[in-house]
């Protein structure tokens, strides 16, 4: 079978090149989205500044979710420092140290700040330098209160060398000057400070944090560390902390306990790739089906023919699949090669936006590679065997006879069906009007391709019954080339319908998903300026928090009307959705009771100015999950891991732009990382010198940055999440295929007509009305493929508009509809007319004669 597969191969080179191209791309994209997906599983951060240490015992950083899953947490959570002792003296141990970090910065000579690391964990202990591997000490350990130590990379920065007094602003005190007492070679050491200075700065000698640490670091004798990891373990259960709230990390687990914020970086690449598999798998499922429709259909004949010499329908479907995974093998390896470097590029794209560590590697491994050729194989073999089983089935005599034309009637099973998918995904499209959130927002985009593959379905019968109603206008004066073009849409809906649904697809799927984004994101940003009553945010990019006592400062400047302080975090929270209990986690803002002199939230109940203690606000969307309104408690875990009961004391209306959660300064402020503010809101008088002043003032302390908060809400996707910017690379790479596909697919359709084109001419017909012919054939299919598109985007967009936008149109670029257009006619208009002028050349006799 196989022999015979490779030889009939060689005579179909043109329709099979279609195959190649298709599974050439949806090997790449599925290989890419897998390499993301394992990288979210099994990437490891370097160890950095903790490589010395051996075993590494450090608060758990994740919430267990149902189902086995984690959920990320980004707050530093806490360690009791007494069990640095009880550690020290397990068999095993050759030394250990704790750890704490704190916002750090030193001054420059010119004013400005100099470090080498995150300025928010910049500061530390100095018996954190025994984490480090193998640092070089020059000079001593600081002492004093005012006594500190600072890496290599720092001290050149700031042009300091051991002995000289430098400025140094620390966990939000003022700048203060400090003696350099030592300078240590090692990467990422930081600002040290003696540890009992280090201890009051992290504020862990007072308050809710008194008696902790960040970690504890042991040193492991050679080849010991399993030993005492194990030995950690039990002395841990044996102390009553229960492995739920502190974690043993060795190896590569190391790097997570560096930062926390890195760490929950990792399950961003899983999302991305979960929420780009399903459409993945829906468009290269779609063009790998029709490619080989197309292949199989060309061999029509053939395989009829087989059928009358004795081959049975199982041998029939044997030799198209055959055929199908020899294309497959050859085009499955370049493909998977590209996927790599596909997930290399949008990985650069995610640390350029921010959204994950630089350090973050991806995981390459041979697995996603292999899953993806276990799922071509699948796919082709189902969609060659599909395409192939109705040739196989027929009686021999009906297959010989219906191999030069397309059935009669299209199947209604399949008719019925494609209209019920697409009824379903109009139904889908209504998904934002029930929840004016990202994940109702996402509907819109999976309606268009569902709507998509209803239409691939149904398309028979539409294009034949609009072939039948054009075909009843056209007048008795009509040209024969228009005739004729209009005559194979209707004798030939099969193949006509085949190209318009894969270029409605492409249609839809560009408008829906690009429309979304845009439409997201100018709701987003009305949400934001409406909300914003203030006109400036200052923040302290370069200090890791803002100074204590500059929010005074602020009131207390000339024209500043109001201030109040602002600070994101995350919290996690579970909901019940169609019976199941579903955990996720979420942005919060943590709020003042002032708040409401400088954000309007549109509170719907109760009030922001009531933010004190353990209370909250909820969005509307989040009171409907979480069934709660103003008086109740809910459960959130707050981003260090803490369990919190806030009672609910408002419901706002913009939830999608200041997101779900608002919570009170008191109840989640201390379990921040740093437990400062990250900006203030300012609201002014309006006049210049009110922002002169107030420049003024921030120019006094180095670090701090004002904005105005119009510049933060344009509407635009310059400062969209880097989910956003993924999605749209994915975009770019998923229509690049499409159009490849199609066009490819058009080519070998085209081509399979050399003996339709040939008995034309020997009837009479010019090559020149033949070209003509192929060029009205060009304009059907277009004008089809474009209303078949636009039909299906309508809908969801309309119901997107009306939900987000309060109008039933989208935001985004009008020049999309028109690119759209353009680029959908060129593809067929080339596609059509290539291959038409190159089947010309050849006399008809020729062809007449090769195809028999």
């Amino acid at each position: 079978m196989l022999h015979l597969a490779l030889r009939t191969a060689r005579h179909r080179i043109a329709a099979l090149l279609a195959v190649a191209c298709a599974v050439f791309g949806a090997a790449a994209l599925l290989t890419g989205t897998g390499v993301l997906a394992e990288s979210g599983l099994r990437s490891s951060l370097p160890a950095g500044r903790l490589a010395g240490a051996d075993v590494i015992v450090a608060a758990e950083q994740s919430v267990r979710a149902p189902g086995d899953m984690t959920v990320p947490l980004t707050e530093r959570g806490t360690v009791p420092a007494g069990l640095v002792d009880r550690l020290a003296t397990l068999p095993g141990v050759t030394g250990a140290a704790t750890d704490l970090g704190f916002p750090a910065a030193v001054e420059r000579t010119d004013g400005a700040l100099a470090t080498a690391v995150d300025p928010a964990t910049a500061g530390h202990g100095w018996s954190s330098v025994h984490l480090l591997a193998r640092p070089r000490v020059t000079g001593k350990a600081p002492a004093g209160a005012h006594e500190v130590a600072v890496d290599r990379a720092t001290a050149t920065a700031a042009r300091a060398a051991v002995g000289d007094r430098v400025r140094v602003a620390a966990a939000g005190r003022p700048v203060a000057d400090y003696r350099l007492t030592a300078i240590v070679d090692a990467p990422g050491a930081g600002v040290l400070f003696a540890d009992s200075a280090a201890t009051a700065l992290a504020g862990r000698d007072s308050g809710p944090r008194a008696g902790t640490v960040d970690l504890i670091g042991l040193r492991a004798a050679p080849g010991h560390t399993d030993e005492v990891a194990t030995a950690v373990r039990h002395r841990l259960a044996e102390s009553g902390t229960t492995a739920r709230h502190l974690k043993v990390l060795t190896g590569s687990d190391r790097g997570d306990a560096v930062s926390p914020g890195d760490g929950a970086s990792r399950p961003l690449l899983l999302l991305i790739s979960s929420s780009l598999a399903g459409v993945v798998v829906l468009i290269t499922g779609f063009v790998v089906a029709g490619a080989l429709t197309v292949a199989v259909n060309g061999q029509r004949r053939d395989l009829a023919l087989m059928r009358a010499v004795g081959a049975t329908p199982k041998q029939i479907r044997r030799l198209a699949a055959a055929q199908a995974m020899v294309v497959t093998a050859m085009a499955y390896v370049p493909g998977a090669a590209l996927g790599y470097l596909l997930a290399d590029r949008l990985r650069d794209l995610l640390v350029d936006r921010g959204a994950v560590p630089s350090a973050l590697p991806l995981t390459v491994s041979p697995l996603p590679a292999l899953a993806t050729a276990v799922l071509l194989a699948a796919a082709v073999q189902l969609a060659a065997r599909g395409a192939a089983w109705r040739t196989s089935t027929r009686p021999a005599t009906e297959a010989v006879a219906e191999s030069r034309t397309e059935p009669r009637e299209p199947a209604r099973l399949r008719t019925y069906g494609g209209l019920l998918v697409i009824v379903a995904a109009t139904t889908l499209s209504a998904a934002p009007l029930l929840s004016r959130t990202a994940i109702g927002a996402a509907a819109t985009q999976m309606a268009g391709i569902v709507g998509a593959i209803g239409l691939a379905m149904a398309g028979p019968a539409l294009t034949r019954w609009a072939g039948t109603a054009l075909a009843r206008r056209l007048r008795p004066g009509t040209t024969a080339p228009t005739w004729l073009a209009v005559a194979n849409v209707r004798g030939y809906a099969l193949r006509v319908a085949g190209v318009v649904s894969t270029l409605a697809m492409a249609v839809a799927f560009v408008l829906t998903y690009a429309f979304t984004l845009t439409t997201v994101a100018e709701a987003t940003a009305q949400d934001t300026r409406a909300g914003t009553l203030a006109q400036y945010r200052v923040s302290a990019p370069g200090l890791g928090g803002l100074p204590t006592g500059l929010l005074d400062d602020v009131r207390d400047t000339p024209g500043v009307k109001e201030a109040a302080p602002v600070t994101t975090t995350t919290v996690v929270y579970s909901y019940r959705e169609l019976g199941d209990v579903t955990t996720e986690s979420a942005g919060a803002t943590i709020l003042t009771p002032d708040a409401p002199r400088v954000l309007d939230l549109d509170v719907r109940e109760g009030g922001l100015d009531r933010l004190r203690g353990a209370t909250a606000a909820i969005s509307e969307e989040t009171a409907r999950s979480l069934d709660a309104a103003v008086g109740d408690r809910i459960t959130l875990t707050l981003g260090d891991g803490t369990t919190a009961h806030p009672r609910v004391v408002a419901v706002y209306g913009r939830g999608l732009g200041f997101g779900p959660f608002a919570l009170s300064h008191d109840l989640a402020s201390p379990h921040t990382t740093t437990g400062l503010d990250q900006s203030v809101l300012v609201r002014t008088d309006g006049t210049p010198e009110a922002e002169h002043a107030l420049a003024t003032l921030l120019a006094k302390t180095p670090g701090l940055d004002m904005g105005e908060t119009a510049d933060e809400s344009q509407g635009g996707l310059s400062d969209a999440p880097a989910e956003v910017w993924i999605n749209l690379a994915t975009i770019v790479v998923l229509l690049a295929y499409l159009l490849l596909s199609i066009a490819n697919k058009l080519v070998a359709t085209t081509s399979q007509r050399r003996e339709e084109m040939a008995t034309l001419r020997l009837n009479g017909t010019t090559p020149a009305q033949i070209r003509a012919m192929m060029r009205r054939e060009a304009v059907l299919i277009t004008a089809g493929a474009l209303f078949a598109g636009m039909a299906l985007s309508a809908v969801p967009l309309a119901l997107l508009g009306t939900a987000f936008l309060h109008h039933p149109w989208p935001a985004g670029p009008v020049w999309l509809v028109p690119a759209t257009v353009l680029t959908i006619a060129t593809v067929a208009y080339l596609s059509l007319q290539l291959p038409t002028r190159h089947a010309l050349r050849t006399p008809p006799a020729a062809a007449l004669g090769a195809r028999g």
